[in-house]
């Protein structure tokens, strides 16, 4: 009982401090909005007990260790203790960040992406100063900069490159992609930027220690000078505070007023398009691209940048020009009226990458529960699939997704117990009367 007690009460305290913390975020939007041209200073006094604690509630629970080998619920056990010491090393200057434990994961491509572990402590900071540091940021970053961003979505960026090709004729695309984005920012034009908007010495000082924090891997530590972790809390708001100077606030107030025709920039994270209703604007742009992602240092992959050319029909024998976004392949085609609209499916490396990894659980889950719990566990994974997936014009591939996915289910089955004991008819019924298996549906539709 006493235990559940201060669990209750804890709850109730984290929902006061959120409360809180609302209130000091509209004061720090409204002063930035009441001095848009002046640094703000003093920020780091805003950093406390209360927000530590909400910041750590908020944290991952089951989020990997870093290099110190501590877990949430490690850190946890002696928050009280911790919170105050942190805070005091921070203010005072002499907190050291740790080093961040590298990993790689799998990119779907066969490649590799590096994965930045930090300690729980270390992610507890920079999520309260990114805590901080948002609300004077949310006054500045562009309407169509969708990604890390509160209230903001993959879904509103993909509904806006709909509205854009589909009504508005904006249809010559720059799909670029950057070459190795978050391990390219320079730390000398990032610092610059910051200049613009935050003066706090202390908070200053703690961003440039952690673009300096050591990368451990495999037992051997090596310094960056340049990029910002994969993995690490304050990593997406600093990518969105250098692509808002190099690439959205260019583009919206240097390239679009000399434009003949209208155009858009739509970015989520490093992933971006540029759309046009006049070709010859979208050459000239394409042309300069480079030379402005050169000047900071950032490279576009020549082989992944490209200009769609969505104007002309498919000629006969060619396939229709796409590209891929958000993980849809987008194109065009004709809505039930006759007018031609985008239209975007799964794309195939996505679809793939997502049944090698349903492949996987269910291979090593099968022996791991009974049927009914096997089969639970499977729809919850199928509704994360669908609430993502399950979109206008992409029925087929969802409904190819939960096909094929009912097919490794009657693979494995039959490697419960050496017989093959379940035919197809007997998983049929199993996963449409006895326990059915969660069927596809749209969860997002214009």
């Amino acid at each position: 009982m006493p235990v559940l007690r201060n669990c209750i009460l804890e709850t109730i305290n984290v929902h006061r401090d959120m409360k809180e913390l609302l209130t000091v975020e509209m004061q720090i939007a409204e002063r930035s909005r009441k001095y848009p041209k002046e640094a703000l200073t003093n920020l780091h006094d805003l950093i406390d007990e209360p927000l530590m604690k909400t910041c750590l509630a908020g944290l991952n629970k089951k989020g990997a260790a870093g290099v110190d080998g501590q877990t949430w619920y490690d850190y946890h056990e002696q928050h009280k203790e911790r919170i105050p010491q942190l805070l005091t090393a921070f203010r005072s200057g002499n907190y050291r960040a740790p080093h961040i434990r590298r990993v790689f994961i799998p990119k779907g491509d066969g490649k590799l992406r590096p994965l930045g572990i930090s300690t729980i402590e270390d992610k507890l900071l920079q999520s309260a100063v990114t805590k901080i540091l948002s609300p004077v940021y949310e006054q500045l970053f562009v309407p169509t900069s969708y990604g890390f961003r509160p209230g903001k979505s993959q879904h509103q960026a993909l509904e806006e490159l709909f509205r854009e090709v589909s009504f508005k004729g904006k249809r010559y695309i720059i799909d670029a992609d950057l070459q190795n984005y978050f391990g390219s920012i320079n730390h000398q034009c990032l610092r610059e930027f910051l200049d613009q908007r935050i003066k706090d010495g202390v908070i200053r000082k703690m961003i440039d220690k952690w673009l300096k924090a050591g990368i451990m891997e495999n037992g051997q530590v090596s310094y960056p000078e340049e990029g910002s972790p994969q993995g690490a809390s304050v990593s997406p708001l600093i990518s969105n505070i250098f692509l808002h100077h190099v690439l959205d606030d260019w583009f919206i107030k240097q390239i679009q007023p000399l434009l003949k025709g209208k155009s858009f920039i739509i970015r989520y994270a490093d992933d971006y398009l540029l759309g046009f209703t006049h070709k010859e604007d979208a050459l000239r742009v394409m042309e300069v691209l480079p030379k402005r992602m050169g000047k900071y240092r950032l490279t576009l992959h020549p082989e992944k940048t490209r200009l769609i050319d969505l104007v002309e029909e498919g000629k006969r024998g060619q396939a229709k020009q796409t590209f891929d976004f958000l993980g849809f392949t987008h194109y065009m085609g004709k809505s039930r009226k006759g007018e031609r609209i985008l239209m975007r499916k799964t794309s195939s490396k996505k679809l793939n990458t997502s049944l090698k990894r349903m492949h996987e659980w269910i291979k090593l889950n099968r022996h791991k529960h009974s049927i009914p719990v096997l089969i639970a566990k499977l729809n919850q994974k199928l509704r994360g699939y669908y609430g993502y997936y399950g979109i206008t014009f992409n029925a087929r591939r969802i409904s190819s997704y939960y096909q094929r996915t009912r097919r490794i289910l009657h693979k494995w089955l039959n490697h419960r117990g050496g017989k093959r004991v379940w035919t197809w008819e007997k998983i049929k019924k199993l996963t449409d009367e006895w326990i059915p298996l969660e069927k596809p549906r749209i969860y997002h539709s214009h």
